[in-house]
């Protein structure tokens, strides 16, 4: 095992990273067997989630660059999983909506995502998962730079 200087791992943000790559590596791995990238499964849930939205709300709540979020859904357009229409006439708006089998996907990549949230914080109690989520919350709130 690699040896990191305490004073890193006291750093909330490094740590916070660190377990992040981890639990996305496992997401990765688990979405494989379903046949959706990370990314791609980001697109799912706030779409199944939130509804349609607009290509900069989806950049913000998927947290990808709005570039790579674009290929992704190119990617996910041609699979068949959402659908792009263009709003008020003007093709530069375009609402992105999931298809019934952008929701069949999701709702088969959905228990994988449970899995890997559920093995991240496996050494929790149910009351301290709570808490920490309640923590998350807050400082997510405070630090949030737009309306979403």
């Amino acid at each position: 095992m690699i040896e990191r200087p305490e004073e890193l791992e006291e750093f909330t943000p490094y740590l916070m990273n660190r377990i992040i790559a981890r639990y996305n590596k496992g997401v990765d791995q688990a979405l494989k067997d379903v046949g959706v990238s990370v990314a791609q499964m980001r697109a799912l849930a706030v779409l199944a989630e939130g509804g349609p939205s607009t290509i900069n709300e989806l950049s913000v709540l998927t947290v990808i660059k709005q570039s790579t979020l674009s290929r992704t859904l190119d990617t996910m357009e041609r699979a068949g999983l959402i659908t792009r229409q263009a709003q008020d006439g003007d093709s530069r708006f375009r609402l992105i909506s999931l298809t019934d089998e952008g929701r069949s996907a999701y709702e088969a990549a959905w228990p994988a995502m449970l899995g890997m949230r559920d093995t991240m914080l496996k050494a929790l109690s149910p009351d301290e998962r709570e808490t920490l989520n309640k923590m998350l919350l807050r400082i997510f709130y405070d630090i949030r730079h737009h309306d979403f």
